[in-house]
């Protein structure tokens, strides 16, 4: 039989894991009697943990949150990717400094075998240069859109569209998730007196107290989250994720040149030196600007709007290259 503080530790580890346990079924995996489960739950007890007993016929066990934080049990595999988790999250998030000093904590109280292992584990979470200009979100802020969205209550709020424009009238709206798009916060909410959904960069928003009254959350278009907000930053309504133009085109590229470039796009090869490419965007001239970065001879396989994109834009750069311009002889 295992040591007294052995068992405790394994049968800590196998609370953390299920919300219920059985008496017989925690018992069966100790490889001791009930009587013993029983003595060793109190014991957990009177350390801090909140266990409490599940009425049923068969009875049993479960961890509550409590009051108070109690001595936590990870194994190794768990250690390593909350350390993982957060030194990523210590690199430029809203909750950077905690994230910090939690990481801290946390290899402080590890075995040095453990300890080891994380200082090995040196990773560095790099921003992309398009993520410098990113304000850091206030974590009250989070904390609290948090709450109301749990409460579902209707929320106030001043939001300012741009850094040189003011908020304008107060909005009343019912949040529906947080979420984050691209290194940024973003509340997505239907608004009241819109009367639509709408999507709030959250370091732009200035909530008002008190919140509103509770609201029965109304069903997101495209049915999920993920969708919805990917589709509205294509252009779209929400309720699908593909790019309102969508066109298709030769390159005289090989295959292989084009697709680390293509995006979301997809490449088919034609031959050695060419390629079918399908491509999205949110307008037809942002499309033929897109795939006029690939620098090289492009047929137009359609639709009719993707070529007028391309007339429109050979007109709109002759004129912005001035009068007795044009190519080299």
């Amino acid at each position: 039989m295992q040591k007294t503080s052995s068992r405790l530790l394994a049968l800590l580890s196998l609370l953390q894991t299920h919300r219920d346990w059985s008496g017989e079924d925690l018992a069966g995996r100790l490889d001791v009697t009930s009587r013993t489960v029983r003595r060793d739950i109190d014991r957990l007890r009177d350390l801090g943990y909140p266990i409490t007993t599940v009425k049923g016929p068969a009875g049993g066990y479960r961890l509550e949150a409590g009051t108070r934080m109690p001595p936590l049990l990870f194994d190794d595999g768990q250690a390593v990717a909350l350390a993982v988790a957060l030194r990523t999250a210590a690199t430029g998030t809203a909750v950077a400094e905690d994230a910090a000093r939690a990481l801290a904590t946390l290899r402080q109280v590890m075995p040095p075998h453990l300890r080891h292992r994380i200082d090995l584990l040196r990773v560095t979470a790099v921003r992309p240069p398009e993520a410098d200009d990113t304000p850091e979100v206030d974590p009250q802020v989070l904390m609290e859109l948090s709450r109301v969205l749990h409460a579902r209550q209707e929320l106030r709020l001043d939001h300012t569209p741009g850094p040189s424009t003011s908020a304008g009238a107060p909005r009343r709206v019912q949040p529906h998730h947080l979420v984050t798009w691209r290194h940024r916060w973003y509340l997505v909410a239907w608004d009241l007196d819109r009367e639509d959904w709408r999507t709030f960069r959250v370091d732009r928003i200035r909530l008002r107290t008190p919140a509103g009254p509770r609201f029965t959350p109304r069903e997101l278009p495209g049915g999920d989250v993920s969708t919805f907000i990917t589709g509205r930053f294509r252009g779209n309504d929400g309720t699908t994720t593909d790019w309102p133009c969508r066109g298709e085109v030769v390159l005289h590229l090989p295959a292989a040149d084009v697709a680390p470039f293509a995006r979301d796009g997809i490449v088919e090869e034609l031959g050695p030196h060419h390629c079918r490419l399908t491509l999205g965007s949110w307008s037809w001239t942002g499309l033929a600007t897109t795939l006029g970065h690939f620098d090289i001879d492009i047929e137009v396989v359609g639709p009719p709007q993707l070529a007028t994109a391309f007339a429109d834009l050979a007109a709109r750069y002759a004129r912005a290259a001035g009068p007795g311009t044009g190519p080299p002889p």
